[in-house]
């Protein structure tokens, strides 16, 4: 049988509810997004400890960083195929545990090469997570609530960034800095234990069981998620794979995809050069630029978390309502002036701190209720039925590739020319308002099956 995640439809019709279930579902499976943001985050309070722990130069420091990132290419490479083989619940369950390990691996670690060993396995986990749990929430989601319920992994990865910000806070305020790095990596332990039972009591997605023949558990699986008429529902899910059969296997780079090919490697592409996880990983260390003591660059990073989860939330209620082209006309507009004030006052001999602080939270309030909203949303509906796994992997693969490569050479580039890497990040913005004009599809309120039909050009 064809790939399973690279077929079909989400398997829910377009007026059906979003019932109790489907929502606990969705919020169930999007804990890995909490541990997406949870894990990644942490780090940023525990720089200048890892520097003088391990001797690292700006370089070496620049990679510990990005050392998950680039586990998390591996991650989004890898996860396709085993999630069409044993299914979305497995590798949820496999990424649960590996965030228990990579935690304590690297809470534990005795030298920097341990260190990095684990965070590459963190890494590995959270690429896996960005490929399946956005499919996952797309295929139990009726497509009008589609935006906000895969939203809602955005949400908790960002709720994920804060709880991070806040517990660095904590720590540094109770322990002193040779010990409250280890802490604060240990920590993460505690919600991927938390994301591991609860994948359990998660349903497997009803799709993937119907289209690998599982029929019983696919009813049966509808039927606990609301379904208003299973065996229908079925019958539909089996016909859709059955056409898709006929056309042999699917091939996502073909003439026919170029589009949707193209517009998530940019998208994916447009969201790190915003500069957005060079301020989440590195967020107290530009406060310090800015002037700010070490206590307070934590502790303004915790409001950098805080307004990029209200505004996240305000997300949810817009996306499905406006549309994802609209909310990245704004959202670009508002990201390129804010990088570029922060820019300018970096550049100045004596720059204001009041200034920076709200540039950086007007970007990552414009950032969250844009760019961080559609991204996971876009790329899990733009392609056609026939491919949507595969492009899910591109669209995540990029992502991370780009977040690798930006996070690693940061630290490097900022000192080399200070202020005007944010200059950079908000020309970028100004480029992707362009590219949401002229190129991008509107896929708000288009069924999944419907995305082929259209051939994802609407």
């Amino acid at each position: 049988m064809h790939s399973v995640v690279s077929s079909g439809d989400a398997g829910i019709v377009d007026d059906a509810r979003a019932t109790p279930a489907i929502i606990m579902s969705a919020a169930g499976a999007a804990l890995g997004g909490l541990l997406f943001g949870f894990d990644t985050a942490v780090i940023s309070g525990a720089t200048n400890a890892l520097q003088n722990q391990f001797a690292l130069t700006e370089a070496s420091l620049g990679f510990t960083v990005a050392s998950a990132l680039i586990g998390t290419v591996l991650g989004s490479l890898i996860a396709g195929a085993p999630a069409d083989r044993y299914g979305r619940k497995a590798i949820m369950l496999s990424v649960a545990i590996a965030y228990v390990v990579s935690s304590l691996g690297t809470a534990l670690a005795h030298d920097w090469y341990v260190l990095i060993a684990f965070r590459f396995l963190g890494g590995v986990a959270i690429g896996a997570a960005s490929v399946v749990t956005p499919i996952y929430i797309a295929e139990v989601s009726p497509a009008r609530f589609r935006g906000r319920l895969v939203a809602m992994n955005q949400l908790n990865i960002v709720l994920g960034i804060l709880i991070a910000f806040l517990s660095n806070y904590v720590i540094a305020q109770v322990l002193p800095p040779e010990t409250a790095w280890r802490w604060m990596f240990g920590i993460v332990a505690v919600p991927s234990a938390v994301f591991l039972v609860v994948t359990f009591f998660l349903p497997e997605s009803p799709r993937w069981l119907a289209v690998r023949g599982h029929r019983e558990r696919a009813v049966a699986a509808m039927t606990r998620l609301g379904f208003s008429d299973p065996d229908a529902e079925l019958l539909r899910i089996e016909a859709a794979d059955t056409r898709e059969a006929v056309k042999g296997a699917p091939r996502l780079f073909q003439a026919s995809h170029t589009l949707p090919v193209a517009c998530a490697i940019a998208i994916a592409m447009f969201n790190q050069l915003s500069g957005i996880n060079a301020l989440l990983y590195y967020a107290p260390r530009i406060f310090e630029l800015a002037g700010a003591g070490a206590d307070s660059a934590l502790l303004q990073s915790v409001a950098v978390g805080g307004t990029n989860l209200l505004f996240t939330a305000l997300a949810l209620f817009l996306i499905d309502r406006f549309g994802r082209k609209p909310l990245l006309f704004v959202g670009s507009i508002i990201c390129a002036a804010a990088l570029l004030l922060v820019g300018w006052q970096l550049e100045r001999v004596a720059p204001d701190g009041t200034l920076i602080l709200i540039g950086l939270l007007a970007f990552i309030a414009a950032f969250a209720v844009s760019q961080g909203a559609v991204i996971w949303v876009f790329i899990s509906e733009v392609f056609p039925s026939s491919v949507r796994g595969k492009g899910q992997a591109l669209g995540s693969t990029t992502h991370w590739v780009m977040a690798a490569i930006i996070t690693w050479l940061f630290p490097v580039v900022a000192s080399a020319v200070g202020g005007w890497v944010f200059a950079f990040f908000g020309a970028m913005m100004l480029l992707q308002f362009v590219w949401a004009w002229k190129v991008m599809p509107e896929t708000n309120g288009v069924a999944l099956e419907d995305m082929d039909l259209r051939g994802a050009a609407a």
